[in-house]
């Protein structure tokens, strides 16, 4: 049996999920916090928080996904914290009941949903009140300057005009956001109130190997960085994900 996975130091976003899940332990009396990941595929995320010792439910509309998850799951010895329900964030409520999750995630959701504001309205459904939405949504600006960098200009010009911040038709995505859109589209109809905005891997991305090749261990000055980047505009708003904690008032 293999080793469950954790997440890099240098990941903001992990560590900020982990203080939310602390305060959901307590607020539990010590039970095992919930998690609902909706979209969360393989288990990227799900796996190494069931290692961290919470109750985790995947929602994913692909049967060959939820079964890479179950058998990571079992690899790592955590299958009984994960379980795997196929459905998608369109009939949310057909498949967890509303109020499930002491934390719900819709990483790399928002991209793909016919209507992210419903997407939303479903996810603050099904958050506890007084628990936690996290998201991770593509940047408009990282694609910018990635087309620019790539002598794509005319690319760069359609994703900084466009309001889905797409660059053409044959872009997989149907939106990428900034982050003024992110927030109003999360605090929209007041079922949610955002309170960190941060980007994730601002500029660990940006580092040569050589510098992380001393034996798996992440240089403390580039964590240290890293944490002070990601919440420090204008360089939190070129990340290529912003990653959004907001909450369920409650």
């Amino acid at each position: 049996m293999s080793r469950a996975p954790s997440f890099a130091p240098v990941d903001v976003v992990a560590r900020t999920l982990r203080v939310e899940l602390t305060a959901a332990r307590s607020r539990r009396g010590g039970a095992a916090p919930r998690v609902l990941d909706v979209g969360g595929g393989s288990g990227t995320w799900a796996v190494p928080l069931a290692a961290d010792g919470c109750e985790v439910t995947v929602v994913d509309s692909s049967a060959n996904a939820l079964a890479v998850l179950r058998s990571r799951a079992r690899e790592s010895g955590v299958a009984g914290g994960v379980r795997a329900v196929q459905g998608d964030v369109d009939a949310l409520a057909d498949v967890v009941a509303e109020a499930e999750a002491d934390l719900v995630l819709g990483h790399g959701l928002l991209e793909y949903v016919d209507d992210p504001a419903e997407a939303c309205r479903a996810l603050a459904l099904a958050t506890v009140p007084g628990g936690a939405l996290s998201l991770l949504v593509a940047g408009r600006f990282a694609a910018v300057l990635s087309r620019v960098v790539a002598g794509r200009l005319e690319e760069a010009r359609r994703v900084l005009v466009d309001p889905s911040g797409r660059w053409g038709a044959n872009d997989p995505l149907r939106r990428r956001m900034d982050v003024e859109e992110i927030r109003t589209l999360v605090e929209v109809d007041g079922q949610l109130s955002v309170e960190r905005v941060q980007g994730h891997r601002v500029l660990a991305d940006l580092v040569p190997d050589g510098v992380l090749d001393s034996g798996g261990a992440v240089p403390d000055p580039l964590a240290e960085l890293e944490d002070i980047a990601a919440g420090t505009p204008p360089l939190r708003d070129m990340a290529s994900q912003l990653h959004v904690l907001a909450r369920r008032p409650g």
